[in-house]
């Protein structure tokens, strides 16, 4: 069997993996022990983030023609990817979070549906809070007038009670 038709279904594999993708990030793992490395694989699982290693020329070809061709320029070295279907900024906040405990952790660059970011954009996108949080505070600032409304008219309800 030549070597192509080995690499062709890992091509395939990744090609899947990024289509319909919100993001994707690339990292440097170098310097990771296994427990931290199991550690960062429980919580990017735990988030719903497909994290796996594979040949830079593999990801190379799965990317042609997509908007994670963009990662190319960082695809140099030891490097994993970290890739969510579901939120776009969870691989992003999860890694982030991780290098600040493991600084071995490098943070490469990634694409956020369909827009590139290097390294200082990617730390920037860790920092926006979860679709639920985002949803809760918009609900929160709705709700704020409305309640302070059926406050005042209770108020005034009272005092036309009491006169």
């Amino acid at each position: 069997m030549a070597k192509v038709e080995l690499k062709q279904p890992i091509v395939a594999e990744i090609a899947e993996l990024l289509d319909g993708a919100a993001s994707a990030v690339v990292v440097d793992y170098r310097g990771l022990t296994v427990a931290q490395d199991t550690e960062l694989r429980k919580k990017l699982r735990e988030a719903g983030v497909v994290y796996k290693v594979y040949k830079n020329t593999m990801i190379k070809r799965a990317a042609e023609g997509t908007a994670f061709a963009a990662l190319e320029p960082h695809l140099e070295g030891p490097t994993a990817i970290a890739v969510s279907k579901d939120e776009a900024t969870v691989p992003a906040r999860v890694l982030a979070e991780f290098a600040k405990k493991a600084d071995k952790l490098e943070i490469k660059g990634g694409v956020i549906e369909g827009t590139y970011y290097d390294a200082k954009g990617m730390q920037v996108i860790a920092t926006i809070p979860s679709r639920e949080i985002l949803l809760g505070r918009l609900l929160g600032s709705m709700q704020s007038p409305i309640a302070n409304f059926a406050r005042v008219l209770n108020q005034i309800a009272e005092k036309q009670g009491e006169a």
